[in-house]
């Protein structure tokens, strides 16, 4: 039985769970991360050293790092058709789930602090003002692909780039800031939308 260890309000936790029902998998999630399960406890410290969620665990094999599980999970549990075995149509799917770790992830970190976590150390206007601004610009850089693609970020097929692209793409929509417009974007979440685990894991109210 896999074991998923972390709050199902995290959103890295949440690329797992969408995982999991796109695969159709069996799992148990075990509630990390409260005052009763510190994430840095000894337990849990023993399993990542980092004191991150989520944590997967598949009978004894251990695994941490978000993507790193997807991958995990699609290579082990029949899911070639999310992430292609052929090189070059798998390197699209790389690129664009490295991009969201990366390149969207950052910018959106301190206006996501501001404005959702309401942190007092991420309250100054010219900051955030230039956090939005180059969130915006990221999510401009995601649009122009979406129209290229005209579906889906790495291609015509929903492929394991969605999930967490899809994810960041709520976050997006969540968060009370100042959206341009950018069409694409808008007709790709509602497509994402259409997908059962979005609706339940992505698109549920939570940014």
């Amino acid at each position: 039985m896999l074991k998923i260890l972390g709050r199902a309000s995290s959103i890295n936790v949440r690329k797992v769970l969408w995982l999991c029902e796109e695969l159709d998998l069996d799992y148990e999630r075990e509630e990390w991360g409260d005052s009763n399960k510190s994430l840095h406890s000894p337990e849990f410290m023993a399993l990542n050293p980092n004191a991150l969620i989520p944590v997967l665990k598949d009978d004894d094999f251990v695994l941490w790092e978000s993507n790193a599980i997807l991958r995990y999970l699609v290579n082990a549990y029949s899911g070639e058709w999310l992430y292609p075995t052929q090189p070059q149509a798998r390197a699209p799917v790389d690129q664009w789930m490295d991009w969201q770790s990366t390149e969207l992830n950052t910018s959106w970190r301190y206006a996501f602090m501001s404005l959702v976590r309401n942190s007092p150390a991420h309250q100054d206007p010219r900051l955030l003002a230039a956090a939005c601004k180059g969130w915006s610009h990221t999510m401009n850089i995601l649009d122009q692909q979406l129209k290229k693609t005209g579906r889906y970020v790495a291609g015509r097929n929903f492929t394991l780039a969605d999930i967490p692209v899809g994810l960041a793409v709520n976050r997006w929509f969540e968060t009370p800031l100042d959206h341009p417009d950018y069409p694409a974007v808008r007709t790709y979440y509602e497509r994402l939308t259409e997908r059962h685990g979005y609706t339940v894991w992505g698109r549920n109210g939570t940014p």
